[in-house]
């Protein structure tokens, strides 16, 4: 057995007690874990055994209703992806990957907000503290996807890179910002006990001119050392930074750099700003002198905001290959001898080593559920960064990414309309994952049934399109609404069962002597061809319209032909014969003298089985005496029509 990268969590069952046996069943998204009786040996317990089944679920937050907006906003994100074409080569591809990699974000940052507002507003501690718990989630989803956007999704070469870093750092450090606001906001900004702090966490993060700002407040409190902050101010603007859309090349750029560093070397060993020890701390800092940065701890916080101003002060124009000898120095340095690595901290280590299996890996670890993982891994795969590594088990990294993340949509009770693009977008094994997932949707509603019925149509899933529709059939027969479960059974094409539904429209007609469902019968067109007796059943309600509509010869010939050309069951012969009956009787002759024949051949027929069903004395003594006097009314009918139609017959001859 493969061993396991990390130890398991352990979850704590309720109420089982230790050395009682446990059954479960594995589910979608979940599992169900009850207590049996089984007593494995060396254990002997009292008392009755668990009456409760426990739901063990992996993934809360797709219970979550902000977080659903993460899912569902990010669908549609996913479904314009698949439309790129991907004959344009990646180059030319880029700024599209990099434009849907930042909406990927700010679904992310605009979900963590809404939580953030959520955790401060509620009043319920155990809510708040799990709301607090999902934004750190997402804190660090959107750091890390931010990450990978700028080393392996726009591959920023040398000299842009330490730019995309800088926004990359000030977008997760924002606590500067905050500080910053009530500094100004106080009466004396330059006297305010956070001034210092800002202003050094400007120079951190490389925001010099908002540093110079802060600055001039200070100078105008010390005329005397008014020189000094001149000075300093001219340092920070003179530093130059890499502009990749201008003329200036990486190597000029580079001199104009160490140009810059030197003077500003100078001026710290000349001792011109020891008079002023935040100024010697900002000069120290701007030569990228290692102890003074990890003096800062405290304002850089992370050993990555370490790296990044290190980068910024020491090596500006690194390149992205020498990224991780700096990362790795910079996380020995940051993290003490009793610090422990989190496991952020190895998968930011991993992106700058270039190691994407690595940081896919450890976030599948790390991570509670797929969506992380499964739209990073698309992306870049489209990048054509993931070409190279295949699974052992059938499909690549990207499908079976995705293919885990859909199959826990299915399990709730919306979002499983947005797992069926997922499913699509396997080629390998998607359709078959699709077919599994889709027969174990809850079919609540019709409204629902309906929505899975048109995805499998569109899909040509031919088997659940029939298993749909039986179910729904079944459902509206034992409801006993016979129209919607003939419309599900002629949809299933299920002659069986569109068979029975017809009888029981017929018994419903016998027993009421009217239709239900008349709309759905009158339209039935050529669905009526799917059973003998669905055939019947439409027949013989147009013989009724045509009746209705006073079609007199029409509707006798079309009953004639139910019963000669024996569409109609033999049970219903003696119904039709009394249908016939009116006609029998109109004062016109409706019946020729051959139909006539035919209708009398029908009756003789009929009472020949039903004197043989009476010799068995299968029916009830006043049952028979009525079909007896039905009998004798349509003979003397007939005989009377007969006599009428030859009469009529031979005039007309003669």
């Amino acid at each position: 057995m493969e061993e396991v990268d990390v130890e398991p969590t352990v979850t704590n069952i309720p109420e089982i007690r230790h050395g009682k046996h446990m059954g479960f069943a594995w589910g979608p998204g979940d599992i169900l874990v009850y207590e049996t009786h089984f007593k494995p040996s060396g254990y002997t317990l009292s008392g009755p055994g668990g009456s409760f089944i426990h739901k063990v679920r992996k993934d809360e937050d797709i219970n979550s209703p902000i977080l659903r907006k993460l899912f569902n906003e990010s669908h549609h994100i996913f479904v314009g992806l698949q439309t790129i074409n991907d004959d344009l080569p990646s180059k030319s591809k880029r700024p599209q990957f990099v434009s849907i990699s930042r909406n990927y974000r700010s679904v992310i940052r605009a979900c963590m907000e809404e939580l953030q507002q959520v955790a401060v507003s509620t009043r319920d501690t155990e809510k708040g503290t799990q709301y607090g718990n999902q934004v750190s989630i997402l804190l660090a989803i959107e750091l890390i996807w931010n990450l990978c956007e700028v080393l392996f999704i726009d591959a920023a070469p040398a000299g842009s890179l330490l730019l995309h870093l800088l926004d990359w750092v000030r977008l997760h450090k924002a606590d500067v910002d905050e500080k910053a606001k009530d500094v100004l906001q106080s009466d004396s900004p330059a006297e305010h006990h956070n001034y210092w702090d800002v202003v050094v966490s400007y120079v951190l993060q490389g925001r010099l001119e908002e540093a110079r700002q802060m600055l001039v407040k200070q100078a105008t409190l010390q005329p005397a050392s008014r020189n000094m902050y001149k000075l300093m101010d001219s340092l920070l603007s003179k530093m130059p930074f890499y502009n990749p859309g201008g003329t200036q090349t990486l190597t000029e750029f580079d001199v104009k750099w160490r140009n810059w560093h030197e003077e500003v070397d100078r001026y710290l060993k000349d001792n011109t700003f020891a008079s002023n020890r935040h100024l010697e701390l900002i000069c120290k800092i701007l030569v990228g002198d290692e102890d003074t940065l990890l003096e800062q701890k405290e304002l850089l916080s992370t050993w990555y905001h370490f790296l990044v101003t290190r980068l910024l002060y020491s090596h500006p124009t690194v390149k992205p290959t020498d990224l991780h000898y700096y990362a790795q120095s910079c996380l020995t340095m940051f993290l003490d001898s009793r610090s422990v690595q989190e496991p952020l901290d190895s998968i930011l280590l991993a992106a700058f080593e270039f190691d994407i299996y690595l940081v896919i890996k450890d976030c599948s670890i790390v991570l509670n559920n797929w969506w992380f993982v499964a739209h990073l891994t698309d992306l870049l795969d489209h990048c054509k960064l993931l070409q190279s590594h295949n699974l052992n088990f059938g499909s690549n990294m990207r499908e079976f990414l995705l293919l885990e993340y859909a199959s826990g949509l299915f399990t709730h009770h919306s979002l499983w309309q947005c797992a069926v693009d997922y499913f699509d977008h396997c080629p390998e094994l998607g359709r078959a994952c699709l077919e599994l997932q889709i027969e174990r949707v809850p079919l609540d509603t019709e409204r629902k049934a309906l929505k899975v019925l048109r995805i499998c149509e569109e899909r040509q899933m031919s088997e659940q399109v029939r298993s749909i529709c039986k179910i729904m059939a079944m459902r509206a027969l034992r409801n006993n609404r016979l129209g919607s479960a003939l419309s599900w059974s002629i949809r299933a094409k299920d002659a069986a069962f569109a068979t029975l539904i017809s009888e029981r429209f017929l018994q419903d007609y016998c027993a009421k002597g009217t239709f239900s469902d008349l709309d759905l019968i009158d339209n039935l067109g050529p669905a009526m061809l799917l059973s003998d007796r669905l055939t019947f059943l439409g027949k013989y309600r147009e013989f009724h319209k045509l009746y209705g509509e006073k079609r007199f010869k029409e509707a006798a010939k079309l009953l004639l032909s139910l019963m000669t050309a024996k569409i109609a069951p033999r049970s219903f012969w003696m119904t039709l014969l009394t249908d016939a009956l009116p006609l029998l009787e109109q004062k016109e002759v409706i019946f020729s003298a051959d139909q006539t024949y035919e209708l009398m051949y029908c009756l003789e027929e009929l009472t020949s089985s039903l004197d043989t069903a009476a010799s068995g004395g299968e029916r009830p003594m006043q049952e028979e005496d009525v079909e007896q006097t039905k009998v004798e009314l349509l003979r003397l009918s007939l005989a009377r029509n007969l006599a009428m139609a030859i009469v009529k017959e031979g005039t007309v001859e003669t």
